[in-house]
C-alpha cells in the first residue's frame, strides 16, 4: 500500500475514531483469549406498543428463496445465515430481516424465520455486528408489533442483541452507521421500557442529527439515496413516539420532526419531476423508500416542509418548462467519513422533457474491486478528467485520500461558477461555469497551469441514446450539442449502473482539451 495515499486518508479521521478502533481491536483479541461471551437476560419483557402505517419493503423473499441486489439464493431446509458468495452486502441484507415489511409476508412465515436466525444464532458471525443488529432490531419490533406478539424466546435473543450493539456502537465508523446504531436503540427502548437503551439513543440521535443534517437539509453524505434512507429512518422514529409518546420525550420528537422538515425540503429540491433521483456519489435505484413513498409517509404522519434553497450540500439545480438538471459544486463530504463520495466534483445531471439525457453512471457493487474503483473515479462522471487522474483520490471500497476542495464560488439565478483544486499536485486548477437558458444549457471550462496537461471531458448519456458526431457538433435525436476549443471527440462504450449488479450497455463521449472547453446544449 502507498504510504502517502495512507496517510492522506488516515490524517482526516476524528480522533475518537481511531481511539475506537484501537480500542475495539485490543477489547475483541482479548475477549478471544478469555472466551468471552454475551449473556442472555431473563427479565426482556416487552411493553405493548402501537405504530402507524410505515413504508413496505420490496419483495425479496418467497419459500426460502432470497433475492437482494438482484441475486438470488434458494435454500433448503437450513438458512445459511454467514452465506458469503454474492458478497457482503448481500449477506447484510439476508440478516437486516426487511423481508418482514412485504405485504406478502405470513406472520407464520416471518416467525419461522425469526426462530432460524436464534437458533443459529451462537455460529452467526457478520449477521451479529453492530450494523445489521441496527436494521434487524427494527424490522423485528415492526413485525412483532404489527402482529401483537410476545414472544419470549424472540424477546430473550432481541434484548441481548441490543446489549451487544450497546457495547460495539460504530463510533470507530460514525456517520450513517452511528445514525442507524442510534435509531434502532431507541426502538428498543420504547420496546423494552429500558432506561440505558433511552438515554444513549437520544444521545446519539441529538448529537449526530445536529450534525449530519445540513443547514438546507442534505444528509452530510451527499447522496441522495442515502438521504431517502436516513429520512425514512427518522420517520419512523416519529412513528414510533407519536404513537407511544413518553412525557420526557415531547422535546425529542419536536426535535425529530424539524430535522424530518428540513430532509423533506432537500429531498424535494434533489428529486426530478419524474420523481427519480439522481445517482450522484453512492447512490442507485430499488434500495431506498423512492421520494414518492417519503412524501406520502411523512404526509400520514402530519409532517410538512417549507421549501429551502440548496447551500451547504453543494448541489445547485435549474428546471424550467423544457429540462432540469442538478450540479455538484461542493466538497466531497464530511472529510472523516467520504466513504460513499466519488472523485465527482463539478458532475452534473440533466434531464429533457422529463427523460434522462447526460446521467451519472451509479453504482453496481460495493465489492473492493475494479468495477468499484472505476464508478468512484472521475473518469465515470460528467466531469473534467486530467492527465488520467481522479480530482480526488478515491482507493480501496470506500476510502478516500488527497480530495478536491471548492476555492471560488459564484452564482445567481440562472448561473453557477466555481473553481477546484483537487489538481493542486499537478499545478491545476479547474474552474466550470454553468449558465442556463430557456432553450440553451452552457458549459465552460477552464484549466490554470503554467503547463499543457492531456484534459477529457465525459458526456454519458442514458441508455438508448445515441450520440453522432458531425464537425464539431454532437447530435441525439432533437438534440445538439455544439463543442468550441477541443482537440478531438470520440464515442464509447460504458457501463450504466441501474442497480446493484445490474450493468446496461451505453454510449459516452470524450472530449479532448487543453486549455480551455465550451459546450452548448442546444435543447
Amino acid at each position: 500500500m502507498d504510504i502517502v495515499i495512507l496517510a492522506n486518508t488516515i490524517k482526516y479521521l476524528k480522533v475518537k475514531q481511531i481511539i475506537y478502533r484501537i480500542y475495539y481491536n485490543v477489547r475483541n483479541k482479548y475477549r478471544k483469549l478469555i472466551g468471552f461471551s454475551y449473556l442472555i437476560n431473563e427479565n426482556s419483557d416487552s411493553v405493548s406498543l402501537k405504530i402507524s402505517t410505515s413504508i413496505k419493503s420490496n419483495k425479496s423473499y418467497e419459500k426460502n428463496v432470497f433475492i437482494f441486489l438482484n441475486k438470488r439464493k434458494k435454500f433448503n431446509k437450513i438458512i445459511d445465515w454467514d452465506f458469503n458468495d454474492h458478497g457482503k452486502l448481500w449477506l447484510y441484507n439476508l440478516n437486516y430481516f426487511d423481508y418482514l415489511q412485504q405485504e406478502s409476508l405470513r406472520k407464520e412465515e416471518g416467525l419461522k424465520l425469526i426462530y432460524d436466525f436464534i437458533d443459529s444464532s451462537d455460529n452467526i458471525k457478520d449477521g451479529m455486528m453492530p450494523f445489521p443488529i441496527s436494521l434487524r432490531g427494527v424490522n423485528w419490533i415492526k413485525f412483532l408489533i404489527k402482529y401483537n406478539i410476545v414472544d419470549e424466546k424472540i424477546n430473550n435473543s432481541l434484548y441481548m442483541q441490543y446489549y451487544i450493539l450497546l457495547d460495539n456502537l460504530e463510533y470507530h465508523i460514525l456517520g450513517n452507521h452511528l445514525l442507524e446504531n442510534g435509531f434502532s436503540l431507541l426502538f428498543g427502548a420504547y420496546y423494552f421500557d429500558d432506561a440505558t437503551l433511552h438515554e444513549k439513543a437520544k444521545e446519539i440521535l441529538f448529537t449526530e442529527l445536529e450534525e449530519q443534517i445540513l443547514s438546507d437539509g442534505a444528509h452530510f453524505e451527499l447522496s441522495p439515496m442515502y438521504h431517502q434512507i436516513m429520512l425514512f429512518r427518522i420517520l419512523d422514529c416519529i412513528n414510533l413516539l407519536q404513537n407511544n409518546l413518553k412525557e420526557e420525550d415531547t422535546e425529542f420528537l419536536q426535535f425529530l420532526q424539524q430535522k424530518a422538515s428540513m430532509m423533506l425540503s432537500w429531498l424535494n429540491n434533489i428529486t426530478f419531476q419524474d420523481g427519480s433521483i439522481p445517482l450522484l456519489n453512492d447512490s442507485t435505484n430499488g434500495i431506498a423508500p423512492t421520494s414518492k413513498e417519503l412524501f406520502e409517509y411523512a404526509s400520514r404522519l402530519s409532517i410538512t416542509y417549507e421549501k429551502m434553497m440548496f447551500d451547504e450540500s453543494g448541489y445547485r439545480k435549474f428546471k424550467n418548462t423544457k429540462y432540469e438538471y442538478v450540479v455538484d459544486v461542493g466538497n466531497i463530504g464530511p472529510d472523516y467519513i467520504p466513504g460513499h463520495a466519488h472523485a465527482d466534483t463539478f458532475n452534473f445531471v440533466l434531464y429533457v422533457d422529463n427523460h434522462p439525457f447526460i446521467v451519472d453512471t451509479g453504482i453496481s457493487t460495493y465489492e473492493t474491486n475494479e468495477r468499484r474503483i472505476l464508478e468512484r473515479s472521475t473518469s465515470s462522471h460528467n466531469t473534467v478528467e486530467i492527465d488520467g487522474l481522479n480530482q480526488s483520490e478515491v482507493w480501496g471500497g470506500f476510502r478516500v485520500a488527497r480530495r478536491a476542495k471548492i476555492v471560488s464560488l459564484k452564482e445567481n439565478d440562472n448561473l453557477v461558477e466555481a473553481t477546484h483544486d483537487g489538481y493542486k499536485r499537478r499545478g491545476v486548477l479547474h474552474t466550470r461555469k454553468f449558465v442556463s437558458l430557456e432553450n440553451i444549457f452552457k458549459i465552460k471550462d477552464k484549466i490554470e497551469s503554467n503547463k499543457e496537461h492531456k484534459c477529457v471531458n465525459y458526456l454519458h448519456f442514458y441508455p438508448g441514446l445515441e450520440p453522432n458526431i458531425k464537425n464539431n457538433e454532437i447530435l441525439i435525436n432533437n438534440i445538439k450539442i455544439k463543442i468550441k476549443h477541443y482537440d478531438n471527440i470520440q464515442i464509447e462504450n460504458y457501463l450504466y449502473a441501474k442497480e446493484f449488479n445490474l450493468l446496461i450497455e451505453a454510449k459516452r463521449v470524450k472530449i479532448m482539451f487543453t486549455k480551455n472547453l465550451k459546450m452548448e446544449i442546444m435543447i
